[in-house]
């Protein structure tokens, strides 16, 4: 009884900082409330560039319907598509890392009992709560307004449930995979072509340019063996009902085993990438 006694104040004052930086980190980024609502704003532009150009497509084709979709369908796919890529994408998390292992500003997390990565999660964290404060109006008003596009209406509350792990679990593994390269600057200091390659594949291969449905059967194959398609397609593919009920459970325990590889992969390296780090100076 004595040991878990000693135990809970040290429990306890973990929590309290955890809980702490949370809320710095809200408090910080609603500072820069304006800049987020512009940001918001600044998203829906490429959407619409995109729904131009695949009615464009549709106008030169003479269909309509293209495999799966239809005109309104493809407005629904990228208006979801842009909820997941909100979740998943990590701006400035992986050059943020670099710039710290180049600075030695990660020097303060080595002198200070504070974790890197639970550090960066739990900004992370906040900086989404703050971005969906401020852009929970516009979203709905757009969602409203264009609410015919969803054309099978609100799916059942079973693939809403799994709808919404997903996206949880594509923003964890958006934050993990882009920190695991941010931690390859303690081998290279210089992070940038890496982290350009990256930004490339996942444009492509994330479903955020197109529906991967419509790749042939052996791009689909390959493309089924990476992560990407979590960070996008996949939570957007779910609540449209283009992948089959029965397979929905097994696709987000895939997606489950991709995140726990990252995690792993994370700790390993910034491990690793502690050891072998030197730091000098103030």
């Amino acid at each position: 009884m004595a040991t878990v006694t000693s135990h809970q104040p040290y429990h306890g004052s973990r929590f309290k900082t955890w809980w702490t930086i949370l809320k710095i980190s809200l408090e910080e980024r609603f500072v820069y409330r304006g800049d987020f609502a512009l940001g918001t704003l600044m998203r829906f532009l490429p959407i619409i560039t995109q729904v131009f150009l695949w009615y464009a497509i549709f106008a030169a084709s003479g269909k309509s319907q293209i495999e799966a979709y239809t005109k309104k369908g493809v407005v629904a796919y990228f208006m979801l598509t842009m909820i997941s890529r909100a979740f998943s994408s990590m701006p400035g998390l992986c050059s943020g890392i670099a710039l710290q292992v180049r600075d030695g500003e990660i020097k303060k997390y080595l002198i200070q009992p504070i974790d890197l990565i639970g550090f960066l999660l739990l900004t992370r964290v906040a900086h989404k709560l703050c971005y969906y404060v401020i852009a929970l109006i516009p979203f709905a008003f757009v969602f409203f307004f264009c609410r015919g596009f969803f054309e099978s209406g609100w799916p059942e509350a079973s693939i809403l449930c799994a709808y919404f792990l997903s996206l949880v679990m594509g923003f964890l593994l958006g934050f993990f995979i882009e920190a695991s390269l941010g931690l390859v600057s303690f081998w290279f200091l210089e992070v940038t072509s890496l982290v350009f390659v990256y930004n490339l594949l996942n444009f492509f291969l994330s479903g955020h340019m197109f529906p991967l449905d419509l790749l042939p059967d052996w791009a689909s194959q390959f493309v089924n063996l990476l992560p990407f398609q979590y960070l996008a397609y996949y939570p957007a593919a779910i609540f449209l009902g283009t992948i089959p009920p029965d397979q929905v459970w097994m696709g987000l325990a895939v997606e489950a085993c991709w995140l726990t590889v990252f995690i792993i992969i994370a700790r390993v390296m910034l491990n690793r990438g502690i050891h072998r780090y030197s730091g000098f100076g103030g």
